[in-house]
């Protein structure tokens, strides 16, 4: 497949000699100014610009500089082309991102010398990008798998069910995306929640599975999870430095259990102190207890759901998380009934 390339220059014999040189070889876009470059550019998808530096308007330098400012095409490698030959115009082209200089008159030879090792060296370097982001999605893919087995291992220990967590996660997704949140960090979100009693792991049987109320005693031990569920997150998060998942997974666990106004556990955080994952689950995690059916309860209605957390806006939820989510109720409901246990 041939490569594209954008050539730009005011003077129509500079493009008529350029497409001479390189014509046969590539699929050439012209543009006569620095605007049209910077808007030819983001049609033809270019894998490099040869853009002359003197032009009216804008010249090369600037239009140079605005195409880097572009996430689409900042990583494309730029040749600029100068009748001017000094440090300084050089200094500046490179500053602000040109791979290399043509000087005028052209040299065929040398055009099509310089225009292959660019090319060679984008290829090359898309080949490491894609081979990178392949290696990062098998990691992140890999992170996530073991994330859920976690969760749901922690669910087998409670008499829970993998659908708990399945719809609670989404509806810490819809939480947050009605609250303002790209897609991405709601993903991640969605993701990290199914963690967040994974410390159960560490609680006795005899008193997780308890038919009756807890003791003081227990209820104390009890509450050791929420930490004991950050520490078994923190030794994988030494071995994965820059995991987003489970950094995010960590602070689900710690702060899931605290309060809006301060009566929560383990740390007694308050309002916006609490981080506002741990904000969001706790929502999504008391409604979806509520109204699930459990050995020792039947299920709530929604409605009655609601109220206990619009009861609770303010002192065990955050108020505008509380509104949040009624105001998305319309799509939690589908969840509850498409992952019913």
């Amino acid at each position: 497949m041939a490569f594209n390339i954008l050539i730009v220059d005011d003077e129509p014999v500079n493009l008529s000699l350029l497409r001479q040189v390189l014509g046969s070889d590539y699929n050439l876009f012209f543009a006569r100014n620095g605007l049209e470059a910077i808007s030819r550019a983001e049609r033809c998808n270019p894998d490099l610009i040869l853009l002359d530096v003197m032009m009216p308007e804008m010249d090369g330098i600037e239009a140079c500089k605005r195409l880097k400012a572009n996430p689409r095409l900042t990583s494309v490698p730029v040749i600029l082309v100068t009748a001017l030959s000094n440090e300084e115009n050089e200094e500046k082209g490179f500053a602000v991102g040109a791979v290399d200089y043509i000087s005028k008159p052209f040299s065929p030879v040398l055009v099509r010398a310089r225009v292959k090792t660019q090319l060679a060296l984008y290829d090359r370097r898309k080949e490491l990008e894609n081979l990178v982001q392949e290696r990062t999605q098998e990691l992140e893919l890999s992170q996530l798998a073991a994330v859920r087995m976690l969760g749901r291992a922690a669910e087998y220990k409670d008499n829970e069910t993998g659908k708990h967590v399945i719809r609670m996660s989404q509806y810490s997704r819809i939480l947050a995306r009605t609250i303002g949140w790209d897609k991405t960090a709601a993903d991640l979100l969605m993701h990290a929640a199914p963690m967040h009693d994974i410390g159960k792991i560490g609680i006795p049987d005899s008193i997780l599975r308890k038919p009756g109320a807890l003791d003081a005693g227990e209820w104390e031990v009890m509450r050791k999870h929420p930490e004991i569920g950050a520490q078994i997150i923190a030794s994988q998060i030494d071995l994965v430095a820059e995991s987003k998942l489970l950094r995010m997974a960590k602070s689900i666990a710690l702060s899931h259990h605290e309060k809006w106004d301060g009566s929560g556990y383990p740390q007694g955080l308050k309002g916006e102190v609490i981080p506002v994952e741990g904000r969001i689950v706790a929502i999504a995690d008391v409604f979806d207890a509520l109204t699930s059916k459990r050995p020792y309860k039947d299920a709530w209605s929604v409605e009655k759901a609601i109220e206990l957390l619009v009861d609770q806006s303010g002192k065990h939820f955050e108020p505008e998380l509380v509104e949040a989510f009624m105001s998305s109720i319309d799509q939690v409901i589908p969840i509850k009934e498409q992952w019913q246990d």
